[in-house]
Parts: C-alpha cells; structure tokens; sequence
C-alpha cells in the first residue's frame, strides 16, 4: 500500500493542486461542523451519481448532478469566489500557466518548462 500524498495548496489557500491543476478550495471561513455536513452532501451526491449511472437512470443522476453542484456552491468551490480582493479565479488552471507557476515549480522540484 503507498502512502498518500498530502494536498498542496497555494499560499494563499484558494487552490489545491491535483496533477498541476488549479482547483478552487473551501470557504475557510466555514466552520468546521458546516464544511463536514457539506463535504457530507457532497461524498453523498457524488455516490448518488455512480449509481445512477450504474442504473442507466438518466433522471436521478440528473438530480444527483445537481445535489453536487449545489454542496459544491456551498462549500465555495464554485460560483462566486470567495475571496475579496479582487484577485481572479484562477479555477482549473493549470499551476504553471499562473502567477502560481514560480511557486509549483518550487514546491515540487519541477524544472522550469517541464
């Protein structure tokens, strides 16, 4: 079994980083019993979609779509950002196309231009 790798998130937490790509964080003003409930909602709706699809039910993963959607709206990761300085949302961009890009080549020991 291989260990898992921690999370790299930007320094300014908006981001996490998964395979170079940009992908907008939680709300950390969340509280943790809200963030909890709603990554709750999410696991719940994502699996909701599996099956769904497992049984061709066009209609319920529909819905299931939504319900992930909706928890992801609420935690922050999508919709409106939730920072306040204006900076832009940089959400599935890849780390090196980005004011980020000195920082990931940094943090992960990649060359430049690699």
């Amino acid at each position: 079994m291989t260990a898992k790798t921690p999370t790299l998130t930007t320094p300014d937490g908006r981001y996490i980083v998964v395979r170079g790509r940009l992908w907008r964080a939680a709300n950390p003003t969340l509280t943790e019993p809200e963030r909890k409930l709603l990554v709750t909602e999410l696991m719940d709706a994502r699996r909701a979609v599996a099956a769904a699809r497992r049984a061709s039910d066009r209609e319920a993963e529909v819905v299931a779509h939504a319900a992930v959607d909706k928890a992801k709206h609420a935690l922050g990761e999508r919709g409106p950002v939730w920072w306040t300085d204006g900076a832009p949302d940089l959400n599935r961009h890849m780390a090196q196309t980005t004011p980020y890009a000195e920082w990931y080549r940094q943090a992960t020991g990649e060359a430049e231009g690699a």
